[in-house]
């Protein structure tokens, strides 16, 4: 006999594991979901029409989330001279340069989000084994290897994400907490979409997303039909 837990029996009343829903209708669902005891990422799953082998095909970028994402964001800045200022002005927790990258190096890693300017890059690379298996890791690409450190700071704050490609061809972005309510995680929701479809590289032919799911921490995926793929 096979046993099925409880919560599995409650997912089962509020969604059908074969329907595919619109981004609406999934988000209105997750609201169903039992309930756990923290407040679970709502995360949106795509799987792009890519070769996961071609490196000429990178699908990566960056959006600001309209909404945030539901929780505070620790920026460490290494740079130096008055742009440390700056950077402290503009909300850095952290801002340092070669005592920083100590004291990182040692073992502190309470940050979520590193920038640098291009000058820390050098000496920020001893840091590659700690930071880069993070995502960490500044880059230019990223946008986070800038002079322009307080825009990036605050648009950091705001809720700036970075999405990136996997070696299956998948991205998994975080897009607010369920305590959200629908309105502000479908914003958050197209914003990534819009990105996304922005970053489709030329050589891709026809849609870059071949299918999207919506899920939470805990919770079970639901496919997404969403009209404008492209």
């Amino acid at each position: 006999m096979v046993h099925i837990s409880k919560r599995k029996k409650e997912f089962g009343k509020v969604f059908e594991a074969e329907k595919k829903y619109t981004l609406d209708e999934a988000l209105s669902q997750v609201e169903k979901f039992p309930k756990v005891k923290f407040d679970e990422t709502v995360e949106l799953h795509f799987r792009l029409n890519l070769d996961a082998k071609e490196t000429e095909q990178p699908v990566r970028g960056t959006v600001v989330l309209p909404h945030g994402i539901g929780k505070k964001v620790r920026v460490a800045v290494f740079c130096k001279g008055e742009l440390a200022q700056k950077a402290q002005d503009a909300g850095a927790d952290l801002v340092g340069s070669n005592d920083l990258i100590e004291k990182v190096a040692k073992g502190f890693q309470d940050f979520d989000c590193v920038v640098a300017t291009p000058d820390m890059m050098r000496d920020l690379s001893k840091l590659g084994k700690i930071l880069g298996p993070r995502g960490l890791m500044p880059s230019p690409k990223a946008g986070t290897v800038t002079q322009d450190v307080e825009k990036v700071i605050k648009e950091l704050k705001a809720g700036r994400i970075e999405f990136k490609a996997d070696k299956q061809a998948g991205i998994h972005v975080g897009i607010g907490k369920r305590s959200f309510d629908k309105a502000k995680l479908l914003d958050n929701a197209r914003s990534l979409l819009e990105a996304i479809q922005h970053a489709k590289p030329n050589v891709v032919k026809g849609n870059l997303i071949r299918s999207i799911s919506v899920s939470t921490t805990m919770g079970p995926g639901l496919d997404v039909v969403e009209m404008g793929i492209n």
